[in-house]
Parts: C-alpha cells; structure tokens; sequence
C-alpha cells in the first residue's frame, strides 16, 4: 500500500494529498495519507522535479526528436488554452464538472463521440483495493442496464466468521446464538435440515477507524446521558442518607453510607475509562434447499431493541448469485455484502476498509444517467471488487488478499485488473505474488494496470508491483491545467499539463524504465455511504491508475465489439507507442513513461494490428563479464561506471501466450528489427536483427566518458521493417547518472542564490566520498514575503536494499536558517533535490531566494556491526577519519531484548475453500506454528520473523500473519510483514505463526523457525556501555574513554565494554540477546537551540548475548543443621506421596469414587489430624465435578474445611505469627515459613467453607434458610479475617458474597474491581458475577457496556486466519 509501513495501525491512510508543477527533470517520491484535497489543497506537501543542467537541457532539446513516439503533447481541455497563456485560467460550470473527473485529457471525449458504444461494454474490471462499496450511487447500472458489480469478495479474511457451531431450534421457534443471545428465526424461512450454523463478531473489527470515531462519539453521548442520570440518582441517594444520617456511628450504617459512596465513585469512574468496544453482531447460515443464506442480527448498534432483530433481516447469499447487500444500521450506514464457504462453516462479512477503492472504482467506471459529465472514464464498464486490504491492518494489503484477488479475477475471466496499491521494494520483479501476475498476463491474457508510488520526485522511487514488474503496466499521475483550477481550485493555475511532482520516478533499480504510461491522477469521485457523503477529492498514482485501467477497458470494449484479437500484449504496444509526450526532455520518460494516454489513437493502433502476431519481447541485460544479474535495462550511476566504456549483452525474447500454437504462430514467427539509438555518439549497436521464437541477443557499448555532469536517458529500440508505423517493437531503456566529485577537507557543496518558485526543483547528483557516514545541511531562505514550504529529498542505492531516502518536510515562515543532518554511505551516488511545494506561495510573484551548503562527515570503524558474546572481555575498535578531523564520541545503548522461540506446536492442513485454489489447480497449504512466552512484568513487544518479515511483493512465499493471544482466547495484537509494537500484562501468551504457499516441501523447511520476541526496555532499564583505553578496563575500572579527536588518517583505538552484571535485566533468559545502537561521532554546525541531537546521525548495531545463570553455590547453606535421620525422612517422603497421589486419583465411576474414600480414611488414620492431608481432602472435593445434589456437595465440603480448621491450634498459630524470628536463625525462618503455610491453609478452608455456605443458601430458593447457618456464615467470615486480608485477590470472592447478601453492592463491587485489577488475567466468571451487581442495581446501561466487553476478553474462540 503507497503509506509508510511500520507505523501504526492508524495507518490507513493510501496516499498524500498532494499537487502538481511544472518539472522538467524527474526523480524520487514519498507516500502519506489519503485525504479530501480539498480540505487540504493550500497545506499539503508536495514535491516538483529540478531544471536540468544547461548542458543535459542543450543536449535533450538536441536530440528529443530521436526520442521514439508517435503522438503530439496532450491536449488542453477546449476554450482554455488562450485563458492559461493570458496568465489566468477561466472555468465554466460544464468545463469546471468536467475536472472533477477528467476524461478529456487522455482522449476519452473524442473516442466516445467517434464511437459512443465502446464506452466499456463487455469489459470486465477486477479491482485490488480497500472493498468497493455496492451501496453508492454510480456503481450500480452500466450504461446499458447490466449491473455494475458482479462480485464483491474480502481476500484477506478480515471479515471472516467460524460459523462451524451448529444449532437446532427451540419448540418457540428460538435459537441460541454464538454470542449468548436468544434469537427468534423467522418462520418464513426455509431450512429443511433445520440446522441453524452460527457465529459472532465484533462488529467494530469489520468498520475502518474513522467510522469507529463517529460512531463512538454518537454512541457515547447517548451512553453519557444515561449515565449522567444514574449519577444523578446515586448523589441524590447519597444525600438523602446523610441528611438522615448525619453523624452515623453504628457500623453498619457506616458500611451503608460507604456502600452508596462506592456506588457513586464506579458510575464516576465508569465515565472516566469509557471504551466502547462496540457491540457483538450475530450471524446465522443455513442452506435453504437451494442456496445458502446469512441473516445478521444487530440489535445491540443503535440500543434500540426494536431494531436490527434477526427476523426482520432480509436474507443474504453469496454476492455473485443475486447481487444483494445489507446495511448493519441507519446509525453507521455502511454496507455489507456476505460470501459462504466451506458448506456453511465459514461466513465472510465484506466491508470496506476505507474509501479508496469505491473511489479508485468510480474513476474506472462509475455511470450517472443524470449526471455524465461526472462519469467515470468507461461507463459501460463491470467490476468485481477484490478487497486486498486487511481491516485488521488498517487497510494494509496482504499476501493472502493478493493471490486469492488474482485466483478470482482469473475464475471471472476479468478483462483488467486494476491495483492502486503497493509499497517500495528489495528486488524488482521478483516474488511469488509477480510470479501469479505474470501467470495471470501470460497465460490468462488479463491486463494488469497499477500505480506507480507516490514517492516521488527522486528517482528510483516506483515501488513494486506497478514500477518494478514486467508484467503490469506501472501508471505516473498527471495534472492538467483544468484540474488544477477546477478539482484543486487553485488560485492560479499552471499554463500547461505536467506530471504531479509526488508521482514516483523510474527507474527500477535493474534499470526497467519504471512508470510505463502517465494518465489523470486526481478526480472527485464516489465514496462510501457510511463517510455519509457521495464524492470526495483524491489525488495519487491511486487514482492515475483507474483513469489509465478505464481508457483501457474503452479499448477492450471496441476490440472485443470490433473483432480484433485481445491481448495484453497488443493492448501494451498500443497504449504505450501512442501515447501523447508531456515534455520532450528525454530524461522525463523516468517520469512520465511513454507518455499521456491516448485511448483513441489507441484504438487506431489496435486496428492496424489486428493482423499482426501476439507476442511480447522480454529483455535480459548482463554486462559482459558477469554472469549475475540479470537485469531489464543499463543504469550507470556513479562516478566510476561513467569514467569507462562498458558492453552489455542484451537478450531478446518473443513471449507468446500459454496457448500459442506451435506450428501456426511459433514456427513460421520471424521478425527483421532495425535498431536505433537515441544517442550514437554514447550509445553503439548493431544496424538490424532477425528474430524467431527462439529469440536473438545481440550488444550494446554505452561510452558515458565525455557526457557532462547530471542524468542522462537514452533507449535502444527496434523498429519493424515491414511495417515501421508499429513503432518501437522493444526498448532498452539506458539511464546513466554521472555525478559531482567533492574537494575540501570537510568535503563540502555549496550554491548560492537559487530562486525558486511555486513547485521549483533543483537535483544534484552527489558521488558521497568513501570515509563519510552522516552529512550536515545548513538551507537559508529569504526575500519572500508569505511562508514558504519546501521539501529536501535524497536518495542513494544500495544493492539488494531499498532505496536509502531521507525527505523532511520544512516550512520557513519568515527569513532564516535551517540545519539538518542524515547518515549516508560513503561511496554511493546520492541524489540531492530541493523542492518548493507547489501550493506554496503560489498566489505570490516573488520568488525564494536559497543558499544551500552540504558538507559531509565521516568515522570509519573496523567493525560497522558489534556482538558481545556474552563474556566479561571487550571489545577493540578501531575508529578513522578519511575527510576531516572529526571528534570522536562515542556512545552506545542498549534499549531492546530480544528472546528467540522455538515452536511448541506446528500444523500443516491443506486449505478447504474454493478461493485457496490456484487456477492452475493446485490447493494452497497453510502452516500454523505455535509458540508460547511468559512476561514477567508488562512491557511493549513485537514478534521478529527474520527470515519472513518487511517483505510483500519481493517475498517467495505467499503470506505470514500473526496474531498473540491469552489464555482466555482474548486477541491483542495482530499482523503481518510489518510487525507492529503492543503493550502487554504481566503474563502468559500464545503466538501463532500463519504461514501458506503452495508447497509443501518449502512449508516442510519452517516447522522449527526461530522467531525473536522484541521487547522495549523502560528508559530506567536503558544500559549505557562504557569505553576504555585499557584491555583490562571492565575490571579493574581505570582507562576511561571519553573522546578524542581523529586527525585525517590516522587510527585511534579503544574499547567498548561489555554490561556489568548488576545492569543485566532479571527475568531475562539465557540465550536473549540485548539490542541497542553506538554513535561516534559529534555534528558540529548545529546551534544547540535547534534541538537538534548533537550526536551524528550515523548509527550502527551493538548487541550482548545474555550469558548462562550463575550458578547457585549458596543451595546448600539452607540445609539445616538439625538432620533427621534417614528412616524419619523416608516416612516423610512416602507420607508426602501419598497425599500426592490424591489429588491425581480418578473418581469418574462409582467404584472410583469408593476406592478414593477408602483412600481418605486410611490416611487420617494413618496420619490423624494432619493439617497438610485434611487441606489436600479439602482441595479434591472442592474440584472433584459436582452431582446432582449440589447441596449435599457443599455440605461435603463444609465437613471437609471443618476438619482443617480443628486440626489446627489457633492460639499457637498466632502466637507463632506474632513473634519475628531471627533473621541469622535457619531454623527459626523454617518454622516460620511452616506457620505461614498452615495459615494458608486455614484460611483457605474458611474460604471454601464460606463459598459453601452462601451456595447452600442461594439454592434454597424456597426461604428455608435456618438464621443459624446465616450466622455460621457471619461467623466463619469474622474468624477468617482475623488472618488474613478478605479483601485480597485470593479472598475477595467471599467479601463480595457478603456485601451482596446484606444488598450492599455498591461495596460488593469496588471489592470485585479491585480484585480484577489486581490479577494478572481475571477469569471469566468475576467478569460474570461484576455483570450480575451490576443488573441488580439496575445500572442497564452499564451492564449492556460490561457485555460487549466480556466478548472482547472472553471470545468463545479465537478468529479465523
């Protein structure tokens, strides 16, 4: 997804809002948050390109007519282009409607008036997005009455819902739900199996964050005034008892007037800890003889019992069958649609994850009979919607919704395949999801459109799978002077059209051209019901790819109309050999690919080559002398690759589909090439070719000696010689970036007086010296008069990493400087833009003055990575500096730990639904490993998969999802690639790894992987390291290290120690590693009133391996040194087993349960009035599963406390208790200890004892409680609190029994409060009995609150994958 990974979940946000201006050289891009732009059209952040050098602009203006194409610059929408050249740009009502869905630019008008019913029909849309809402208006009729949506399908499985549990009907036609609720069925319903299969979900885990954020808000100002009133009450009962009461000293009025206290301050706090969880939604399936069918009962949304009742749902079924959609409540009004699988089993409730897709939709294909102008760009168009966004993600895609979004596009037979999505890559074209894609191209001829990133304007930003893939077709976003002034509402509009400057730049790091084609890339289109508006602006290579994907799908419509044959392949050479130029620059193809869309010289294309074969040309590149990479195009970037002639082999493959025939298209298949090259003074190549089915390599000499600093694009192309109107049949796309050397010492660059205006770039290409690690940026801006914002981006690459970005955003509201600092590598070319955000003083004539310095800064260090390996030694490092003399500061910390986990558990299953299947037939297999970690306090965690994690696209195998639960099945933290921090209790917790692929032997390899749990230490736990000039320094404390200066060249050495053991965490296990980072060196430029970290940027990895516990030399000091013999301690220890034995002895029959008893008796009177046995008697028969006779149960019980608690002397207990034993006396600490035991076990009998008694009472429902047995249950309360706290954890339960039977429950429940607070994980059953106060209070509101929050804690399973 084109946003910042690795953010939180409150990343559902697709794309900044961003502009456009003029640039005439392109480069790199970044991505945020998708927002209306009109909200934010004067603010946002925006990037231009740079002007190129004089000497790249002499030479591109030179030889732009070598640049291949075949169509003029894109035109202005009509009756503006005077306007714009006068300096103003005037709108009609029509011409305005018209930008805010732009059609005109990319040809769309003339081709509909050409050919007004190839407007989309017959073609067939997938869209890979967030989920397209079926409820808007625009998406329900295509232009010639068909519907709209054939299918709306969650791939992710966000949606899905275990609807395993059957059920069957009670005599008064009621079902018990999954959630606990009794639900009517409605007697019109058929279901001749009468089997009911059910399941619940939250229904908040199904809506995106800002629905939750109004839908809370309403929700709780209803809940507050119901509130309001019982604390209303509670203070109005208050007063009444202490008017009546003023000065209460009997205790139990004491105890009333605390009771009605406590009532008051839980209502307060109540209002104070609101978190509303949402309410549990039902869900029923049955089959009805036909189909099956989903009803959803919502009662709990709106609060109002009369409403969402399950019987007056109107019945579902698979959306494909009759294209129905539900809507959970007029309070959200976000709609559902619902799809059944695996014979009822599973049910998946499809919303949308945000208003993307419906939006990216409606650009495709939305149709407005009353309103065409607002059309999308092919009306006539269907779609399917494909959700690939994971709602529990917060519209993060995942590998799973990508490949089931590839088998259902596949399974409809789609036309096109539309994918506004996607994220900065490892290795371009690479990964199991490309693998499918390029299936799905090849083989199932679908033509794949995607954006390209919104990360521009330096180069090397397009992000996969748009810009990095050869089989999709990767979309750049273009503005037109109309958009600008109309959907942007501009003040001043551009005079012409040009590519946004946020729009990611090619190329791809092996040297494929990047963005294949540019098209609109804003547009006000529909949204979703439940953002309660109809339209929205949005701007991002989000929405440039539905306007390209639906003048494609016009083209579609008139081939299939026309006859001609369908291919990706001829559909790619017509939209890319025809599409109009935006500038004839030639380094702004990395921009702007091939060009601005022209659907219907397109379409002129496409029949001139119906005759012509469908075959594709695949390009492998290798440099001679290596074997390895294979690559798609030449990129020289560095100083070194630009000082020297290099030849290239270059491999030319005819790629012909799956279904080809191999003697009437691959035999007799034979192409002649002439070969051209847009520079042969840089570029040499062979004069012609011959190709056949086999293909035919040939090279390439690039000559970059005498090019002149900056970028420079060529291409290598072929042209047909039979038929020369094709156009290039193939190109070798040739980028070559010659970079600026520094001098000084520090090497520094500086330029004085720039002047920028609104959208403005200036590029430099840096070649960063070998020695530097952080560079220091000082920018000073003056002589304008309204705040100006400005974006500084640069860009470096690394093999096999992704690009190296550094981009702040800084806004200069009046005249000043700036200073900023980054970590670089040395020896790598760095792309520097400055860029002035297009809307920024964009009403102002005077333009920004700019005087920019960069200097860099280097310490090298022998050992870029540290590891301690958990010995008490240091470590010897060897710190330089090759550019300047440098201070030398180190600094080190450790602020993580990280413990590895093996799996407990692991599960291979073949997956059983239809939408796991491959097209080519093979069933997809899921891996689930369990692993188990136990957290001593509570702390912030992440699970760390390194072989899997921060990687989607550029990943083999299919999808990994995880999910940390309790014991109680209660899910707290969920997530994929990108693993996300979760602050979690003190306790125990559960991992489970979800791993698929649709190889079994792969999958085979993983069911031992390690898995890191990642754990943040508190800022008091951080662990400083030391550095010493001394070996022995650790030890023996001399030699500190401080800092020192490095004087260029010379070497200076010193030691890093390792941690001392009194800072090593308790509770850490053998094996864990600590994490943190060292720093070397200082910057120097800075004011200190920057608040800018004085350390420098460049920062490297430490980490300690934690070593094995010390031995416990101590453990045999307690032994006492009163020794028993060893027949003494022989009886002891069988005596011991005994009892032991009996809490293991099975009492399931009536024979069991004899032979136990003739167990007891034997050891009473083997061991009479041993308090150890009688306490583990007492312990079987409290869990030992009660009969019928629950009374006679509890009077077993009673029984068995009493003999505890006589088989204790209580005045010696307390006499022992009173007294402090000397703390140097092993034997006076052991009795202690041993009293201390047999407290606890007195206790607990009257505990146990208590709990029977008030169970006794509560089950003579009749009244025919004796007041002696209340008075045995006051009096065994009172004896109990004379030893321990009643109130505890492990005692409350009894103190809120008591509070209850005297009806004071407003103490009852701050005792319950207490107590859950208080455990580590509460069971279910104190949540249960707090529900049960409360509803005898008659708090209704609050129960209702109390209910949904039981199903967060106590789900009655966990959640499908």
């Amino acid at each position: 997804m084109w946003h910042l990974r690795g953010s939180s979940a409150t990343a559902a946000a697709l794309h900044k809002p961003v502009a456009h201006l003029r640039l005439l050289l392109a480069v790199s891009a970044s991505s945020g948050p998708l927002l209306p732009a009109a909200s934010t059209v004067a603010a946002v952040s925006t990037r231009g390109g740079p002007s190129p050098s004089a000497g790249v602009a002499a030479r591109a203006r030179a030889s732009a007519s070598a640049m291949p194409s075949s169509s003029s610059s894109p035109p202005f929408a009509e009756g503006t282009t005077a306007a714009a050249a006068a300096g103003g740009f005037r709108l009609t009502e029509p011409s305005f409607l018209e930008s805010l869905m732009p059609k005109k630019e990319i040809g769309v008008d003339r081709f509909l008036a050409a050919h007004p019913e190839y407007d989309g029909r017959g073609a067939l849309i997938a869209i890979f997005d967030s989920g397209v809402d079926p409820a808007v208006a625009g998406l329900q009729t295509t232009s010639d009455g068909k519907p709209k949506i054939l299918d709306v399908i969650d791939c992710t499985g966000s949606g899905d819902v275990d609807t395993s549990k059957v059920v069957k009907a009670d005599d008064d036609g009621s079902i018990v739900g999954a959630s606990g609720t009794r639900l009517i069925i409605n007697p019109s319903w058929k279901n001749p199996s009468q089997e009911w299969h059910v399941g619940c979900k939250l229904v908040y885990e199904l809506f995106t964050n800002s629905l939750i954020s109004r839908l809370k808000k309403e929700r709780k100002k209803k809940w507050d005034e119901e509130n309001q009133e019982a604390i209303s009450e509670a203070l109005k009962q208050l007063n009444e008892f202490e008017k009546k009461h003023s000065k209460p000293d009997d205790a139990k009025l004491k105890m009333a007037h605390e009771d009605l206290q406590n009532r008051l301050d839980y209502l307060r706090k109540q209002a104070e800890g609101y978190d509303d969880r949402g309410p549990v939604i039902d869900i029923v399936a049955w089959h009805d003889g036909d189909v099956w069918r989903v009803a959803v009962d919502t009662q709990g949304l709106e609060g109002n019992k009369n409403c969402g009742k399950l019987a007056d749902f109107i019945p579902l079924t698979n959306y494909r069958l009759e294209r129905k959609f539900g809507i959970f409540s007029k309070l959200d009004a976000c709609s559902f649609v619902a799809n059944i699988y695996n014979d009822g089993n599973l049910v998946s409730i499809v919303t949308d994850c945000s208003p993307h897709a419906t939006h990216v939709a409606g650009i495709a294909a939305a149709f407005h009979p009353d309103e065409p102008l607002l059309n999308g760009v092919a009306p006539g168009a269907q779609l399917i919607s494909c959700k690939i966004g994971d709602t529990r993600l917060g519209s993060m895609e995942t590998g799973t919704g990508l490949v089931r979004a590839l088998i259902a596009a596949v399974e409809h037979k789609c036309d096109l395949i539309n994918m506004s999505y996607g994220e900065p890559t490892l290795l371009p074209d690479y990964g199991r999801f490309i693998d499918l894609a390029s299936e799905a191209v090849d083989k199932h001829r679908i033509i794949f459109i995607s954006s390209a990133g919104n990360n521009g304007p330096a180069l090397n930003t397009v992000g996969a799978p748009g810009g990095t893939s050869s089989s999709i077709i990767g979309v750049g976003a273009y503005v037109s002077p109309a958009m600008a002034a109309g959907a942007h509402c501009v003040v001043q509009a551009p005079t012409e059209g040009m590519e946004y400057t946020w729009s990611s730049r090619g190329p791809a790091a092996d040297g494929d051209l990047g963005v294949s084609i540019s098209a609109p890339g804003g547009a006000v289109a529909p949204v979703p019901t439940w953002t309660l508006q109809s339209r929205m602006l949005m701007n991002g290579t989000s929405m440039a790819s539905p306007s390209a994907c639906g003048g494609v799908a016009l083209l579609v419509s008139a081939m299939k109309a026309e006859g001609i044959p369908l291919s990706p392949y001829t559909v790619r050479k017509a939209i890319e050999n025809t599409a109009a130029l935006i500038s004839d620059v030639p380094e702004e193809k990395l921009t702007t690919g091939h060009g601005l869309l022209q659907v219907d010289k397109a379409f002129e294309y496409a029949q001139q080559a119906k005759e012509l074969p469908l075959v594709s040309y695949r390009i492998s590149i290798n440099q001679m002398g290596k074997s390895i990479p294979r690559l798609r195009g030449i990129y020289l970037r560095g100083s070194n690759a630009c000082q020297q002639t290099s030849e290239w082999t270059v491999q030319l493959d005819p790629k012909f589909h799956e279904d080809a025939s191999n003697m009437e298209q691959l035999v007799p298949f034979e192409e002649c090439l002439q070969l051209h090259s847009t520079d042969s003074s840089v570029i040499k190549i062979p004069e012609y070719i011959m190709v056949t089915n086999n293909g035919r390599s040939f090279n390439i000499v690039v000559n970059p000696v005498n090019i002149s600093s900056g970028l420079h694009y060529y291409e290598v192309y072929g042209i047909d010689c039979k038929a020369p109107w094709r156009g290039p049949i193939f190109r070798v796309p040739i980028t070559v970036i010659k970079p600026i050397a520094l001098s000084g010492a520090p090497p520094a660059l500086t330029f004085s007086n720039l002047f920028f205006k609104s959208g403005h770039i200036e590029r430099r290409f840096i070649n960063v010296p070998i020695g530097a690690s952080w560079a220091e940026v000082t920018m000073h801006a003056s002589a304008f008069d309204t705040p100006r914002r400005f974006l500084l981006d640069t860009v470096q690459i690394s093999p096999l990493k992704r690009p190296i970005h550094w981009g702040p955003a800084v806004t200069f509201s009046s005249p000043s400087l700036k200073n900023f600092s980054f970590p670089v590598e040395g020896g790598l070319t760095l792309e520097l833009s400055i860029a002035q955000f297009w809307s920024s003083g964009i009403a102002s004539h005077e333009p920004t003055c700019i005087d920019f310095e960069i200097v860099f800064h280097g310490i090298s260090v022998d050992q870029k990575v540290i590891g301690f390996d958990g010995s008490e030694a240091p470590i010897r490092i060897v710190a330089r500096s090759l550019l300047a003399s440098e201070i030398l500061v180190p600094v080190a910390t450790l602020n993580k730990v990280k413990t590895p986990y093996r799996p407990v558990e692991c599960n291979l299953c073949s997956l059983p639904t239809t939408r796991d299947r491959l097209p080519s037939g093979k069933q997809i297999i899921a891996l689930t490993l369990t692993y188990k970690f136990k957290l001593e306090d509570g702390a912030e965690i992440k699970p760390h998969v390194p072989l899997l994690n921060n990687r989607i696209y550029d990943n083999k195998f299919e999808s990994q999802y995880y999910r940390i639960s309790d014991s109680n099945k209660c899910v707290y933290s969920s997530g994929d690639v990108y693993p996300n921090y979760v602050k979690l209790s003190k306790g125990e917790y559960t991992l489970q790894l979800y791993i698929r692929h649709d190889n079994m032997q792969s999958l085979e390899k993983l069911k031992q992987l390690v898995l890191f749990i990642e754990r943040k230490l508190e800022k008091k736990d951080f662990i400083q390291l030391s550095f010493y000039s001394e070996p022995d320094g650790p030890i023996v404390g001399n030699g500190t290290f401080k800092s020192s200066v490095l004087v260029p060249g010379e070497p200076e050495a010193f030691y890093v120690g390792p941690p001392s053991t009194e800072k090593l965490l308790k509770n850490v296990l053998p094996g864990s590693v600590l994490v943190g980072s060292i720093t070397y060196g200082a910057v120097r430029s800075f004011n200190k009133k920057d608040d800018q970290n004085q350390h420098a940027p460049a920062s490297y990895s430490i980490s300690y391996l934690i070593p094995p516990s010390k031995v416990d030399n101590d453990k045999e000091k307690g032994v006492s040194a009163v020794r028993k013999s060893i027949s003494e301690r022989l009886d002891e220890e069988v005596r011991d087993t005994k009892i032991k034995f009996l809490s293991g002895f099975n009492q399931e029959t009536e024979d069991d349960k004899s032979s136990w008893m003739e167990l007891v008796t034997s050891l009473k009177s083997e061991y009479p009035r041993y308090t150890p046995l009688l306490a583990k008697i007492l312990e079987c028969i409290v869990q030992k599963a009660t009969s019928d006779d629950k009374i006679s149960h509890q009077k077993e019980v009673i029984a068995a406390a009493d003999e505890v608690v006589d088989s204790i002397d209580k005045e010696d207990l307390a006499k022992s208790l009173s007294l402090k034993p000397d703390p140097e006396d092993e034997e006076a600490q052991k009795n202690k200890k041993k009293m201390e035991e047999t407290r606890d076990q007195l206790a607990d009998a009257l505990y146990q004892k208590g709990l029977a008694l008030a169970e006794i009472e509560s089950l003579k429902t009749d009244g025919s409680t004796e007041a002696s047995a209340k008075d045995a249950f006051e009096e065994n309360y009172k004896e109990l609190i004379k030893w321990v706290d009643a109130k505890s954890t492990k005692y409350g339960s009894l103190t809120v029994l008591r509070e209850r039977r005297y009806g004071r429950l407003g103490n009852a429940l701050k005792v319950l409060n207490d107590m859950i607070q208080d455990s580590e994980q509460p069971k279910k059953k104190l949540y249960d009995l707090k529900i049960q106060l409360i509803e005898e209070i008659g708090w209704t509101h609050v129960s209702t609150y109390e209910k949904q929050w039981v199903h967060v804690r106590f789900p009655p399973s966990l959640p499908p994958f």
